[in-house]
């Protein structure tokens, strides 16, 4: 077997059915729980990703924000979506929207349990799926399984899918050799990284939202100029979600499998990754960084997933394959998913397209990879934590950036089916584990948003106090609480006489 056969097998076994529905039925379970919090507590998302403030410890909820938007917004908001439209149909765009929709209730639960269990280690705080599957479930061995998956996953696996995607597209649009592509990404990346978390934040917190809101508003543009196939971009996308457009009757299963895992590799919801960002930042209760997070998820599929997908509709600029071979819909002639979005644009400003969609690449995918670069950082500072001042953190961590780097650098020069597939198996695998367990610990990660909400009601900011909840382990926040957040602890003593 050789390795395109192999990678393709490790993906399918991760992304099997089972697979497909555990991801929205997670959605869904904890969805109704909170009672849809993504749609009730939208005004609180958006306050608290513009409120809070940095710390010696930790980033804002901005930069927290940016860091995990920064993984979530990359190759797979352009290739992805044409990838799932091209094996799904136009209907894989609703199964997109739904893993979102849904999936905002994973994205609070994980990030909130990020921040109740999240530790300070080497002066910076860090957080995520290793740190409360040890505390939550109390397993030290689970714990650092799913850090070394991480390490495997994001260190190794999926730095190369991002890096590949911008040298194809650079080498179609300016004929630029991979590998000057590869020097360019590692000698950056190399730069960055080794200035650790708090300059990884910097570079995210500057460039995210900025290439985000550009990129849409241009989609937006070519929308507008395009406004009287409205109609039909949505009319499609929904006829052919719910099996009713019959040239598209033989991709209804494949829309639902290919715009969940299209979607879930996009926005990382359940995954764990954006929970690893969610735990850097310093807030006074862990609800409102799950809020914010639960908003990136959102900004990455409602907004820039959806604009790809619009341009690449409005302008009939793809093609749809058939299970049995051929092609059901062939609008654009020998043109393959990875050059959709490039023709959509080229119907707007001819010529440009490649080169415009080359350069938004460049920036999604690098943002990508930064964050990459967090979560390993993250999970070597889980394995070597209570080696946090000594040589062994410090040889492992100098060792994961320079790993990071050899392999954004051999990635960008590998084939591009191979690189795709063992990335999207990382991202599978990290899934399973993730949404299991965050399944099993729905009850501490329900209780803030609980806890959250009661403090409201009473006029309070609130504070996070985690024995007021019934949750252990969490001894951090007692520090937190009386020397960053004295005020609001006092205000909350004041109403709650049960608190020491």
């Amino acid at each position: 077997m050789d390795l395109l056969s192999f990678s393709g097998m490790l993906d399918g076994f991760f992304w099997g059915k089972v697979m497909i529905y555990l991801c929205l039925a997670a959605g869904i379970y904890f969805s109704v729980l909170m009672r849809f919090p993504q749609v009730r507590l939208i005004k609180d998302m958006v306050k608290h990703l513009f409120g809070g403030h940095s710390s010696k410890e930790g980033v804002t909820s901005m930069q927290g924000f940016a860091m995990a938007l920064g993984g979530r917004v990359g190759t797979g908001n352009i290739t992805g979506v044409a990838s799932a439209i091209y094996f799904g149909g136009p209907g894989a765009v609703f199964w997109m929207w739904a893993i979102a929709f849904l999936g905002a209730g994973s994205a609070y639960i994980e990030s909130a349990l990020a921040q109740v269990w999240k530790s300070e280690i080497h002066g910076e705080y860090r957080g995520g799926p290793a740190y409360y599957i040890e505390k939550g479930l109390g397993s030290r061995g689970l714990g650092m399984a799913f850090a070394i998956l991480t390490l495997v996953s994001c260190g190794l696996l999926l730095p190369g899918i991002q890096s590949n995607a911008f040298a194809t597209a650079a080498k179609g649009a300016f004929g630029i050799e991979p590998i000057y592509v590869a020097i360019l990404f590692a000698g950056l990346l190399g730069y960055i990284v080794f200035g650790g978390g708090k300059r990884i934040a910097r570079v995210a917190g500057a460039v995210v939202p900025f290439m985000a809101i550009a990129y849409c508003v241009l989609a937006l543009i070519i929308l507008i100029v395009n406004f009287t196939t409205i109609p039909y971009v949505f009319g499609l996308i929904f006829s052919s979600a719910f099996n009713m457009n019959a040239a598209y009757g033989a991709v209804f299963g494949l829309a639902i499998s290919w715009g969940v895992k299209r979607g879930v590799f996009s926005n990382e919801a359940g995954q764990g990754t954006g929970a690893q960002a969610a735990g850097a930042a310093e807030v006074s209760h862990p609800a409102k960084q799950g809020l914010v997070q639960a908003f990136s998820v959102y900004v990455d599929t409602l907004f820039v997933c959806t604009a790809t997908a619009i341009m690449i509709l409005s302008t009939n600029a793809f093609n749809v394959a058939n299970p049995a071979g051929g092609l059901i819909t062939e609008n654009i002639k020998g043109v393959t998913y990875g050059n959709f979005t490039q023709e959509a644009f080229n119907t707007f400003v001819p010529g440009v397209g490649g080169g415009f969609v080359a350069i938004v690449l460049g920036f999604f995918t690098f943002t990508t990879i930064l964050a990459y670069a967090f979560y390993t950082d993250s999970n070597v500072g889980y394995i070597f934590r209570h080696n946090s001042n000594g040589n062994g953190y410090r040889m492992a961590i100098t060792a994961s950036r320079i790993g990071i780097v050899i392999m954004v650098f051999i990635g960008t020069i590998m084939a591009a089916d191979t690189v795709w597939n063992f990335g999207s198996a990382g991202v599978g695998a990290m899934a399973w584990f993730n949404v299991i367990v965050i399944i099993l610990l729905t009850k501490p990660g329900i209780a803030t948003l609980k806890d959250y909400e009661a403090q409201k009601k009473m006029g309070l900011d609130p504070i996070f106090v985690p024995e007021r909840i019934g949750i252990k382990g969490a001894d951090l926040w007692h520090n937190i609480a009386a020397r960053t957040y004295p005020q609001q602890l006092a205000a909350l003593k004041a109403k709650d006489k049960s608190i020491k």
